[in-house]
């Protein structure tokens, strides 16, 4: 084989680059349904993005630590753990500009995990949706998050 051939090979093997998530960086704040919402999200570090939510309902508190991260097998995904279980990986299927979205056909609920910022890169919203069957019925959740400076809270 040819010096310029196995070049042309290596060039081939090389990974395409990781989409730019830096979009999701942030403090984003979901005062709605009764609700408060808050996911914290770094800028992009080495090819890792870490974020947590927050979520306050009727006195209630909950959270997830997530991650956004090469798989060992190639690609990337993200790495969810609510309230500190074991993380699950969610691979990213779909990314264009400001898009993202994640998919594990074999969770119990969710299967899909999307975000996107609908208002482009210099907007104030960011929209985080899941989706899938539970219990063989198909059911989504929806949150629309403003930008909002960090620790903001929901008015009383």
């Amino acid at each position: 084989m040819s010096v310029s051939s196995l070049l042309a090979a290596a060039l081939l093997q090389t990974a395409a680059p990781a989409p730019d998530l830096s979009w999701l960086a942030g403090y984003w704040l979901d005062c709605s349904g009764g609700r408060e919402a808050s996911e914290t999200w770094s800028d992009p570090r080495a090819g890792l993005i870490v974020g947590h939510s927050v979520t306050v309902r009727n006195g209630r508190s909950g959270f997830e630590s997530a991650r956004i991260a090469p798989m060992k097998d190639g690609g990337l995904a993200y790495f969810a753990q609510p309230d500190g279980a074991p993380a699950t990986p969610f691979r990213l299927i779909d990314s264009g500009p400001q898009r993202a979205v994640f998919a594990n056909p074999d969770n119990d609920f969710p299967h899909r995990i999307i975000y996107e910022r609908p208002d482009g890169p210099l907007g104030e919203i960011l929209t985080a949706r899941i989706e899938g069957a539970d219990d063989d019925e198909n059911r989504s959740v929806q949150w629309r998050f403003n930008r909002a400076e960090l620790n903001a809270r929901c008015p009383l």
